[in-house]
């Protein structure tokens, strides 16, 4: 089935990155895992705008877990073997790989990543881009 471009008005030029980073967002977001909070920092009239993504990933350790940016996506995967020497009873945690990703709009900057109580918390800031004025000449032709 194909998708209406939702950026079709000829007054929006050059937005054709824009639709792509839509569908490809549309596509990853049907799975749920792990569970993730997406929260606002204080912000204060001298300071960035700060988010911070809180990833539930109970169970995984700072080597099962990458955290890279890959051309404005943010791309969080986790990988963990299943230990086959155990004998469960039952088996109610799963062990299981994930990858996450966050698209990133352009200025957005990755300050660090934290692993704590079974929490992955990645923080990120957005400057404030500069007011641009700029003028154009314009050129007679006879």
């Amino acid at each position: 089935m194909s998708r209406l471009p939702t950026l079709n008005s000829p007054f929006l030029l050059g937005f054709d990155d824009i639709e792509r980073a839509l569908d490809r967002v549309s596509r990853t977001a049907a799975d749920g895992y792990p569970p993730y909070n997406i929260e606002r920092l204080a912000k204060s009239e001298n300071m960035p705008e700060r988010l911070r993504i809180t990833l539930a990933v109970a169970g995984f350790t700072q080597d099962q877990l990458d955290v890279t940016l890959e051309e404005q996506q943010l791309v969080i995967r986790g990988r963990q073997t299943d230990d086959k020497e155990r004998i469960y009873l039952h088996r109610g945690i799963a062990a299981r790989q994930f990858q996450r990703a966050f698209l990133l709009a352009e200025g957005m900057q990755v300050l660090g990543a934290d692993l704590k109580n079974g929490l992955l918390s990645v923080d990120l800031v957005r400057p404030q881009p500069e007011k641009i004025v700029q003028k154009i000449n314009i050129s007679a032709r006879d």
